[in-house]
């Protein structure tokens, strides 16, 4: 194993070439770096939204982009970690939501760009995990608790980290094109037009106009757009 930052290439492409040269090749690469930040739009610190990103989205290309010749040489396969963030855009997580979207679209390209070298590109799209992430947000913001508690199924499901690891890891052995974590989000990705419908919007706007006052008031309160486990600078 090797540690790396995913926001330093140099890092990542000489712990790739660490592993590859120490294992004789690398058949799988998944890309999983991820964090979320707090706030709304007109409320988030533009750094938190931009190292959101650069983690979340640009971190995955990093990786990718220093796994891939290896993947290749192995006619192997990449996982590449969504979420059902990308199905389910949710008020006061623009930035985690738009990096997963642009995660899922990534992916979808890069599918395209290498199948004829015989690599499989699988999208894995977990539903919310019992992991640090989730529990501390719950913990800082008692809204966001909240609003999954109302969140329709499958979007209100927490699966365990244990059960998310056995899917992750039975999806790479079939090469799989897509990974539902549990297998109910892909009823989240059937149904996503509707979630954006001017419909939809109809329903929620009454409870969003208290929710999301709510979410802002409590992320005033921390003072920090980023969950205590998170470290500030991860350079």
């Amino acid at each position: 194993w090797a540690e790396a930052d995913v926001t330093d290439q140099q890092a990542l492409d000489k712990a790739v070439t660490s592993i590859a040269d120490q294992l004789g090749g690398i058949d799988v690469v998944v890309a999983n770096a991820g964090v979320a930040s707090y706030g709304s739009v007109r409320q988030i610190d533009p750094e938190a939204f931009a190292r959101t990103i650069d983690i979340n989205l640009t971190g995955v290309f990093r990786t990718v982009h220093a796994a891939l010749p290896h993947v290749i040489d192995r006619k192997g396969y990449v996982l590449i970690v969504s979420s059902l963030a990308a199905f389910t855009p949710l008020a006061g997580m623009s930035a985690y939501d738009a990096s997963k979207s642009g995660v899922e679209a990534f992916g979808l390209s890069l599918r395209q760009e290498v199948a004829h070298l015989g690599v499989d590109v699988g999208l894995c799209h977990p539903s919310w995990i019992d992991t640090d992430l989730v529990r501390a947000a719950e913990r800082d913001m008692p809204s966001f608790k909240a609003t999954r508690k109302q969140l329709p199924w499958p979007a209100n499901t927490t699966t365990s980290v244990e059960d998310c690891a056995v899917a992750i890891a039975d999806g790479i052995r079939r090469r799989a094109g897509r990974i539902y974590v549990p297998k109910s989000v892909m009823a989240a990705n059937i149904a996503r037009t509707a979630v954006a419908s001017p419909a939809s919007m109809l329903v929620l706007r009454s409870r969003l106009a208290k929710t999301v006052p709510q979410m802002e008031a409590e992320v005033d309160a921390l003072g920090r757009s980023f969950g205590a486990h998170v470290p500030k600078d991860p350079r």
